[in-house]
């Protein structure tokens, strides 16, 4: 597969337009569960645009952002510059360059599938302070909820340049491997975006499989997603449901 660290290059523009942020029952969860209060310090690893970070903000935390990819950190930079409380770092998950013991609570939005998950335990285990909490977080979708998740499952099936092989990635997370020999625990939120085609297109477009203009199957790609959208848009808009995975523990 293309580089995790360079692949959405050319996908930031539809990333910050058009991806979903994250539910602020995540926020909740983790002040009854793991402790979380505005004094505590987050790492968020893998913070992209700053879409997971920003929750963390809102709430009064520091948060180091720690992001390889320039043009997702950028953006991130931009969304985030009103918060004088993050700071953003250039590094991968696996050498944050952060200090020992600094990090209250470790978080990754959509994004510890692309980690060398071996690698990314041990920098945890060397930047979390005793006792501190990891929590990943994915937004996906289950394909049987409705025509419209069903229609895009399968037009990347058919178009996508490694769907398959990305999905599979997620999957096959050894989250029980990350928190051995301690536990973790699971929780869902199930929350949704709204679309009109051009919505609907720029969600597409954002993901790191998805063809880009110019490529050989971009044209049908766009085709059947029209056929997708009008065969199930009420006045001229369609739902497109996630359900919210989060999974925290203690190392």
């Amino acid at each position: 597969m293309i580089d995790p660290t360079t692949r959405f290059t050319t996908r930031v523009d539809n990333y910050v337009k058009y991806r979903p942020s994250y539910p602020a029952g995540i926020i909740t969860l983790l002040e009854t569960e793991c402790g979380l209060d505005p004094k505590k310090v987050v790492a968020d690893i893998g913070s992209g645009t700053g879409f997971l970070t920003e929750l963390f903000l809102k709430h009064g935390n520091r948060v180091f952002g720690v992001e390889p990819n320039a043009g997702m950190r950028a953006a991130g930079e931009r969304l985030l510059a009103k918060y004088p409380s993050f700071v953003s770092i250039d590094a991968k998950a696996e050498a944050t360059t952060l200090s020992d013991n600094s990090a209250d609570l470790i978080a990754a939005g959509q994004a510890f599938h692309w980690f060398n998950q071996r690698a990314a335990k041990v920098e945890f285990k060397r930047i979390l302070k005793s006792g501190g909490w990891v929590v990943l977080v994915w937004n996906g979708y289950d394909v049987e909820t409705s025509p419209v998740i069903r229609g895009y499952h399968e037009l990347l099936v058919k178009y996508g340049t490694d769907y398959q092989e990305v999905s599979r990635e997620i999957e096959t997370c050894d989250i029980e491997a990350l928190f051995s020999p301690g536990k973790f625990r699971h929780a869902r939120f199930p929350f949704k975006q709204v679309f009109d085609f051009e919505g609907l297109k720029g969600r597409l477009l954002s993901a790191s499989y998805a063809p880009q203009p110019g490529a050989s199957h971009y044209d049908a790609t766009i085709r059947e997603l029209q056929l997708i959208f009008d065969e199930n848009q009420r006045a001229g808009k369609v739902d497109f449901d996630y359900q919210t995975e989060v999974y925290y523990g203690q190392l």
